[in-house]
């Protein structure tokens, strides 16, 4: 069932599977090229990541009271329309969904001013429709060395392309010469897509 105020299903009627956000987020982004529910050109699939794979984001599921969680990275859709505020969907987060930009930065991201430098964030952005063409997974990443899950995965097909079946390395990394979309410090992000980027400071991680 659609959301009426939205582009893609229901929290609890969309493709999910923890610990798979990048597949979950090629799901939605399937959706909507598939429904035609939104201009795909408004799309924006977000990598959340740094060199050391360690990025803290508050008001996720997985987290306890106001502590962050560390992920190594995170992926969230985000939308992006002349006639509305940035939207953000992001399925693992305890927050609205969607939810606005200047929210989920406010709440879930936070500032980088008082976080450890290890911990500074950078954020890929994607268009939606590249992503769909060129992202590729055989969840390799989330075996462990005895070929057990680390997580049990999604219960489709692993999603591949023509030329791969595993460019996830490429979508994380915050290099500006490897993959594809732009790469940006939080701050750039912040003022590219945001009309008012002032989200308060965070504490720092333990």
């Amino acid at each position: 069932m659609k959301r009426e105020d939205g582009i893609i299903p229901c929290r609890e009627d969309c493709v999910y599977t923890s610990c798979y956000c990048e597949e979950n987020v090629w799901k939605l982004c399937e959706f909507v090229r598939t429904e035609r529910t939104a201009p795909l050109e408004e799309l924006f699939v977000v990598f959340i990541s740094n060199e050391n794979r360690m990025v803290p984001l508050w008001k996720q599921k997985s987290g306890r009271g106001d502590q962050p969680v560390i992920w190594d990275y995170h992926v969230v859709l985000l939308q992006v329309g002349l006639q509305t505020d940035p939207l953000v969907y992001d399925l693992d987060s305890e927050l609205a969904f969607p939810c606005s930009l200047q929210l989920y930065a406010a709440e879930a991201i936070r500032s980088d001013h008082d976080i450890r430098p290890a911990y500074h964030r950078k954020l890929r952005v994607v268009p939606a429709e590249i992503f769909l063409l060129n992202f590729a997974s055989d969840r390799s990443h989330m075996k462990n060395p005895d070929g057990t899950w680390k997580m049990p995965p999604p219960p489709y097909h692993p999603i591949h392309t023509a030329e791969s079946h595993m460019n996830l390395d490429d979508f994380i990394s915050m290099s500006p010469a490897v993959g594809w979309g732009r790469v940006f410090s939080l701050g750039h992000f912040l003022q590219r897509y945001m009309r008012n980027p002032s989200p308060p400071a965070a504490s720092c991680p333990s």
